[in-house]
């Protein structure tokens, strides 16, 4: 789909997209609109349920007086009240519906707002982002499609004063969207074509946008003596990876700094191993790589704009499979870090992944922070849903900076607590930690990030679990169902608002 940005101006052919705000009043194209058609948009305002507040939306056909082939009338409410996350959500609902009414093209006008959060180019840059959200469609491996189900809708120009801005801030939208469609193709791979190696080059591809690409095999980890990130993979004929990913964009006095970083989990496949799942729902485990995933999608983004920062991104990639070499309960592996871990679930297997990327991360790279993101517990999704993903942090600073950016471009977290208390349930009576707390089901989520908080080294480090976020089975304007991407448009966020430039 293509997007272009022009001064306001009726078009002459395709469909017209026009305002009307809250209790039906017309906008001045709106208005405009109404006196061509000889009232058109009057009369069907008065005989449908259209309110004119966010969210409406009212269709009329061929008016005559008009070259369009159809008129869509959206509803923006009171105004003044309007962000961006608004915008978003109308051009991706504007694409859904115009799709389903089989449009090829559109222009979307929109007057001054006169919103107190948002300018009006930006929104208009905004509508064209959500819309470029909410067309990702993952369909590669369909060999027929139903013609009438297919999206027709091929162009959006959006139309506003001082266009030329809006053009300009939408190159980084646009950047930021291709970032989140790489996680949401990620995500959504089936295991038999994206595992370890075959995602190792996926990420190697991002060195044509220079991005500094490394891949270490297992012999490699293993003189590391990432034993805990090995264990896991052992029982797969897979071999498990590591992958560094490093953008090198500040400049200046700035290029000397501290780079940000941020590690994943990328568990390609989790059967459990030997303490294997049910059958019922296995097939999801396919997207228990979406913390590496989102890395992964991040450092393109910040590629594709050209950050002006250093980030690294460190993923742990391997299969979790039973077979007659795989980790049993009861052993015992020693990580980079030197400590011991008793397996006592091998179903828990992220937090092993992570221990040793976190720790080769902090030990290699001496970052500001380190931002680790994984599909990691169960015990999240019954906790927050999947409104929210649970962040658990050894600093409040970078904990509020985090909060506030999710909120900022709707990808929500919640911070949850860590104690002594909590830690206390990873201590193992024969090695130095265990990999599943001592307490039963309770506080699971918490007591993984205790697990975790072991291998940051003091180092200022967030953990996100993402389980409840990674995936959707819910079809919203702007994310469609499937990998929803999330977690790349909060950490280019953050980035931009805190570290960037600064």
């Amino acid at each position: 789909m293509k997007f272009a940005f022009s001064e306001i101006s009726l078009p002459k052919r395709g469909s017209l997209a026009v305002a009307i705000y809250a209790d039906k009043a017309l906008s001045p194209t709106a208005q405009e609109v109404d006196e061509k058609t000889n009232g058109a948009l009057s009369r069907a305002l008065e005989t449908s349920r259209f309110t004119g507040k966010k969210g409406d939306f009212l269709e009329i056909v061929a008016p005559t007086g008009l070259e369009v082939s159809r008129v869509v009338l959206f509803g923006l409410g009171e105004t003044e009240k309007l962000g961006q996350l608004d915008m978003e959500n109308l051009g991706g609902s504007l694409v859904k519906r115009l799709n389903s009414s089989g449009a090829r093209s559109v222009t979307v006008i929109l007057d001054e707002l006169g919103a107190e959060d948002i300018k009006t180019n930006e929104a208009a840059a905004s509508v064209a982002m959500g819309a470029m959200l909410g067309s990702y469609r993952f369909q590669k491996y369909k060999t027929s499609t139903d013609a009438a189900s297919e999206p027709t809708l091929t162009r959006m120009t959006v139309s506003c004063k001082g266009s030329a801005t809006a053009r300009k801030a939408f190159a980084d939208m646009e950047a930021l969207a291709e970032g989140v469609f790489l996680t949401r193709d990620l995500v959504s791979e089936p295991a038999n074509t994206l595992y370890p190696d075959s995602f190792a080059e996926q990420c190697l591809a991002l060195s044509d946008m220079g991005v500094h690409v490394e891949v270490l095999d297992e012999a490699k980890m293993q003189r590391l003596g990432m034993g805990a990130l090995l264990g896991v993979g052992q029982g797969s004929r897979r071999e498990s990876r590591l992958v560094v990913m490093q953008w090198n964009g500040a400049t200046g006095k700035k290029a000397s700094r501290k780079p940000l970083a941020f590690v994943g989990k990328g568990v390609c496949f989790d059967t459990g191993g030997i303490s294997i799942k049910p059958a019922a729902g296995m097939e999801e485990m396919k997207w228990d790589m979406g913390g590496a995933g989102t890395v992964t999608g991040l450092m393109k983004a910040l590629a594709g704009r050209k950050a002006k920062v250093n980030a690294i991104g460190v993923i742990g990639l391997v299969e979790n499979m039973p077979d007659g070499n795989a980790q049993r309960p009861g052993d015992i592996v020693t990580s980079m870090s030197g400590q011991t871990i008793e397996i006592l679930n091998t179903d828990a297997e992220g937090r092993l992944v992570l221990a040793d990327a976190l720790w080769y991360t902090q030990d290699r790279f001496k970052p500001e922070f380190m931002v680790d993101l994984a599909t990691l517990t169960g015990a999240i999704i019954v906790t927050l849903g999947h409104e929210n993903a649970g962040l658990f942090s050894n600093n409040d600073e970078l904990s509020e900076q985090i909060f506030e950016a999710g909120k900022a471009v709707g990808e929500g977290v919640w911070r949850l607590p860590m104690s002594d208390a909590y830690a206390k349930q990873t201590k193992s009576p024969i090695a130095d930690l265990q990999n599943i707390g001592t307490g039963g089901r309770g506080a699971g989520s918490i007591v993984a990030a205790e697990f975790l908080q072991k291998f940051v080294n003091d180092v200022p480090w967030v953990h996100l679990d993402i389980a409840g976020m990674a995936w959707s089975k819910a079809d919203k304007p702007t994310v469609p169902k499937g990998g929803t991407g999330y977690g790349v448009r909060l950490l280019d966020k953050f980035i931009r608002d805190y570290y960037e430039g600064k």
